[in-house]
Formats: structure tokens, C-alpha cells, sequence
């Protein structure tokens, strides 16, 4: 039926038409199409839906293959030590310039601007856009797409369905519970009711999780409230921890307060064992109820692994849900040899967060949920919803059955089916593809570590090696801070008779430096991020937080660390001829 329509509505040349017919009016709101295409439709849709698509398409793909095309180049260049090629990150303007460049590409017009508009409107995103897959963008805990999750993103929007129910979404709906429960089964959740779900990102994995621990532990409270039977409830989480655990606290009624942070080793930044026990025992004095506590595989600055079997017994002597939020460290899984090093004892979790999207190049969103008994999903969170959810119509079994209507997993009800992207790449690349891309990209974090260590013009917050793929680091030349108060240093103006501070005070004008070198890499073709001064070292200041990814080259992080000496010799040079004159 498909090229029957296609071909019934072409042109007698062979050429397919995008410009509906409006004279004769007598097709309805599908217009037969003649003459040659236009791209225009006059606001109706086209007889052939397929043609219409197709003519879209094609040079849609053309300008996105040489948008990578060109980060391929570029890449290539890396390798090679071509200092001379031109980056392909981003022609970056200010909010308010980008603004005015737009102005007539944001215009929204009043008559169709058909296929032409949409053309003219893709070169400009992809002009003044971030190119994620340019090998000099480090930045965040994302990257360039993998090729089948791209392709996965494309079939989803064509089969364009919800994935709440199975109705509507049977094969996906299969793929998904079959993808979460593999996933489940590489962190040891291995139980007949073991599995998972999508969820929207890693912030509503752990939301999520939260709700599940409180209406499982204390199921008053999905009727009641928080404060059923004058419960007081309090959660504990990494000090280092994603404040999406916070953020969740405010969501679900309990308020930021009820989020505790538990202190951190000074060095490792992983969650002191020792530290939580004591919190919450001084909670319980309180009268509070300690419910829930979140471990991290993968920590947003420093990339830290929590203690997690240490963990697991203290939340099980305390009868508290066990959560380890591992959306970027978790997918440390798919190798045998770094799963052995960093994620000991997350078998003895509850439930775990992964986001495929960040470390494994799923184009964004692909996020689940797993755990241990997805009975526990569905006992939490589903509400009767007769004209949504059929699962169990004219069902007189007592006790679980296994859903497919997945949104009665969740806290939301549409959703998409990112787990095809997942489930692409992973059928494209095999788990043991998977070990190799996750190992080299360690290996290549390692690398970069050993560059800067092994240089004088740089001072390590990282651990050497690095547990993850993020890499932390001072611009400090000779070994020292740009400003401070020893011999060789900027001694920082109005340093005397402070009323705040003085490490402070200096480490606001370290971290000036640090914040002046990153902008001066995008120019140079590299976008990296920079973090507080952690505890004990706030006279540093900021500091430089570069990103591995599964396709970055050893000689591209070579490069990153020779632009910084660089733009930093300049930078300092400046400096000091400011504060001299």
C-alpha cells in the first residue's frame, strides 16, 4: 500500500511535489499534489505523507552528515597533530548577539515557509550550535551520538507512539523490559522480578526511587502523606552527591532539609561510611526517620564511587532503602575489569540509576531506573486508571503479575521509547564492544592525568589514576597558585584588613584565572567545565573539570593540556601587567 500511495500521487516527470493544490479545494484536508516541489503546503496535509517525508529528509541528512563530517575531520586532525585545522565546536556569541544573528530565523511566519524554511533554519542551528561530536568538546557528562542511537531517535519519531501502555506500543514495550532487565542483570539484580524502566533523565530516576523507598517502607504515606502517623522522614546522601536528591526532597513535600549530606574523604571525595551511621543515629535522637540513602557510582566533579557495600549494611541495620545513583559511573558495568575495581556491593542495592546518554553516547534521553522486585515499582506508584491501564481487566488472579502497561511503573505517564536507543547500540556494538570503548576511554582519562602530574605547570584534584573519566586540575605554573602570598606570587589588592576570609578572598582571584582560560579554549577548539574549590582548599579557587569520552583520542588530550600552558602564559602575562601598572 505504501508505494502504491507514494506513486499515485507523483508527477508524470517523476518528480515528487510539496505544494498542495489549494485551487480546487475539493480533496479535503489531503490535497493532490502537481508540479514540481516547492516545499510549500498551504497548511494542509499532503496526499502522500511518504513523498513528503522523503523530500524532507534526504536534505535534512545531507547538512547533519556534514555537520559530523566536518567533527570527523577535525578529529582526524587530532591525530595526526595538524595544529593549523579550524575547530569545529561552536561559533559562540553572547546570549544577546545570538539573539539579533536569529532575529529573522526565530520569526515565526504567518504563510508557510514549507521545506525551504525548515533548510535555511537547520544551517543556522547547526552554524552557531555546539558540536558535541568535535573532538575538543570535554565539557559535560555527554557526547557525540553513537551512530544506531541517532538512527533509533529517527524511528521513533515516525512510529511517533506513547509507550504507557502495551496497547499501543507492544513491540517497544517488549524491548524495553527486555533491555532494563539485561541491564539489571549486569549489577546482579538477577531475581525473577528483577528489571527496570525508562524514566526522563537521572533526576527522575532518583525522584523516583524515593517514592518507591517511602510507599514501600511506610505504605501510609501514598494515602497520607509524609507525616503519616507523625512520621518525620530524612534521607542521607553524598556530600559529593547530585542535587537532584535535594531537588527531589523539595518535589516530594520534605523539604531540603530532610536531605542530609554525609561528609566525604577530603581526597577521594567518596562518602565516609562512618559519618553516615553517626548522622543517623543523631537523627533518630531527633525523633526523625531515617528512610532512604543514596550512594554514587560516578560523582559529578570528581567522579567517586561510594563505599557501597559498607553502605548496604548500614542501610540494612537501619532498615532504609539503598539507592546508588550511578547515571554516569554505572555504565562502568559493561567491563568486567573496571565493574571488579568501582562497583563492588552494588549488587546489595535496592534500586540503581544509569543514564546510557552520558558515558555510553545514546543520543539524550536514555535513563533507567533498575532493581531488585518490580512488584515494589508497581505497588508504589499505580493509581486505578480504568480508561488507561487494562492490564489486569477481567483478571481473578490474586497477588503480582509481571505489567506491560510500563507507565504503572512511573511517576509519569507519557513517555517515550527511548529504550529503543539503548537497545540499538548495544545490539550494534555487543557488551564486549561496549568493555573496549568503556576501558579505552578510562584509559585515555588515565593518560591525561599521568600529562599533568608529570608537569609543573599543573596541580592535581583528581587522584592519579582517576576513578571515572572526568579529569580535575590547576593551572598553577611552576608548581604555584597564581595568586597568593609567597615569593614568585600576585599578591590579590585590599588583601589587608579583610573582614572575610583570606583564603577566600585569594581563591576569588584563582578562580578568575581559571574562568578567563576556559573561555579563551573555545577559540582554540575546546570546551571544557571548571568546579568549586572543594573543602580545605578554597585559596585555589576554581578548578579546571575536563570530560573523557568513549571516542576521545590520547592525542586530543595531549592537545587540551598544551592549550592551557599556552593560553595560561598569556593569561598570567596580562595579569601581571595589569596589577603592575
Amino acid at each position: 500500500m505504501g508505494p502504491t500511495l507514494h506513486n499515485s500521487h507523483a508527477n508524470t516527470n517523476g518528480h515528487t511535489n510539496g505544494h498542495s493544490n489549494g485551487a480546487n479545494g475539493t480533496n479535503g484536508s489531503l490535497e493532490s499534489t502537481n508540479g514540481h516541489s516547492n516545499g510549500h503546503t498551504n497548511g494542509k496535509l499532503q496526499a502522500s505523507r511518504a513523498s513528503e517525508l522523503d523530500e524532507l529528509l534526504k536534505p535534512v541528512l545531507e547538512q547533519l552528515i556534514s555537520f559530523v563530517a566536518a567533527a570527523d575531520t577535525e578529529l582526524e586532525a587530532h591525530v595526526k597533530g595538524d595544529a593549523a585545522h579550524q575547530s569545529t565546536l561552536v561559533d559562540y556569541h553572547s546570549p544577546e548577539d545570538l539573539t539579533d544573528i536569529l532575529s529573522s530565523t526565530l520569526s515565526l511566519p504567518l504563510k508557510p515557509a514549507g521545506r525551504s524554511g525548515i533548510l535555511s533554519t537547520l544551517e543556522s542551528i547547526l552554524k552557531y550550535s555546539v558540536n558535541t561530536s568535535a573532538p575538543g568538546f570535554l565539557d559535560k557528562l555527554y557526547s557525540a551520538p553513537v551512530a544506531p542511537g541517532v538512527a533509533a531517535d529517527l524511528i521513533l519519531s515516525v512510529l511517533n507512539t506513547n509507550l504507557h501502555v502495551y496497547q499501543v506500543s507492544p513491540v517497544l514495550t517488549l524491548i524495553e523490559k527486555h533491555v532494563a532487565r539485561s541491564l539489571a542483570a549486569l549489577f546482579g539484580f538477577t531475581g525473577p522480578r528483577s528489571g527496570g524502566v525508562s524514566v526522563q533523565g537521572g533526576s527522575a530516576s532518583n525522584t523516583t526511587s524515593i517514592v518507591i523507598a517511602r510507599n514501600t517502607l511506610y505504605p501510609k504515606t501514598k494515602v497520607e502523606g509524609n507525616h503519616a502517623d507523625g512520621l518525620k522522614l530524612v534521607m542521607f546522601t553524598s556530600a559529593h552527591g547530585h542535587y537532584s536528591i535535594e531537588k527531589a526532597a523539595q518535589m516530594c513535600g520534605f523539604g531540603s532539609a530532610a536531605a542530609i549530606p554525609v561528609p566525604v574523604d577530603k581526597v577521594t571525595g567518596r562518602m565516609i561510611p562512618e559519618e553516615l551511621e553517626r548522622l543517623i543515629l543523631e537523627a533518630k535522637e531527633k525523633g526523625q526517620t531515617p528512610f532512604y540513602v543514596n550512594a554514587t557510582a560516578g560523582s559529578t566533579v570528581l567522579g567517586s564511587f561510594d563505599p557501597f557495600t559498607e553502605i548496604a549494611t548500614i542501610a540494612k541495620r537501619y532498615n532504609m532503602w539503598f539507592h546508588i545513583d550511578g547515571a554516569w559511573g554505572g555504565s562502568f558495568v559493561f567491563s568486567e575489569k573496571l565493574r571488579r575495581q568501582f562497583l563492588v556491593g552494588a549488587e546489595l542495592a535496592d534500586s540503581i540509576a544509569i543514564n546510557p546518554h552520558k558515558m555510553m553516547g545514546v543520543p539524550v534521553t536514555c535513563s533507567f531506573l533498575l532493581g531488585k522486585d518490580l512488584e515494589l515499582f508497581q505497588k508504589a506508584n499505580t493509581l486505578k486508571a480504568g480508561y488507561l491501564f487494562h492490564d489486569r481487566d477481567g483478571d481473578d488472579v490474586e497477588g503480582w503479575r509481571e505489567p506491560y502497561d510500563l507507565a504503572d511503573l512511573t511517576l509519569q505517564c507519557g513517555r517515550r521509547g527511548d529504550s529503543l536507543k539503548l537497545f540499538f547500540a548495544w545490539q550494534y556494538y555487543g557488551t564486549k564492544g561496549y568493555e573496549q570503548l568503556v576501558e579505552k576511554a578510562h584509559q585515555v582519562a588515565e593518560h591525561m592525568v599521568g600529562i599533568a602530574a608529570a608537569s609543573e605547570n599543573f596541580k592535581l584534584v583528581s587522584t592519579n589514576p582517576p576513578p571515572c573519566l572526568q579529569v580535575c586540575f590547576y593551572y598553577a605554573p611552576g608548581g604555584h597558585d597564581v595568586f597568593g602570598t609567597e615569593e614568585g606570587q600576585i599578591v590579590p589588592p585590599g588583601l589587608e584588613g579583610l573582614d572575610t576570609s583570606e583564603e577566600e578572598y585569594i581563591g576569588k582571584f584563582n578562580s578568575k584565572v581559571t574562568e578567563i582560560i576556559t573561555r579563551e579554549l573555545v577559540t582554540r577548539g575546546f570546551m571544557i567545565d571548571f568546579a568549586p574549590a572543594l573543602e580545605g582548599r578554597k585559596a585555589e579557587g576554581k578548578f579546571f573539570r575536563a570530560v573523557v569520552n568513549i571516542q576521545t583520542p590520547k592525542e586530543t588530550v595531549e592537545r587540551l593540556v598544551n592549550e592551557i600552558e599556552s593560553i595560561g602564559t598569556d593569561v598570567v602575562q596580562r595579569i601581571r601587567e595589569q596589577y603592575a601598572s
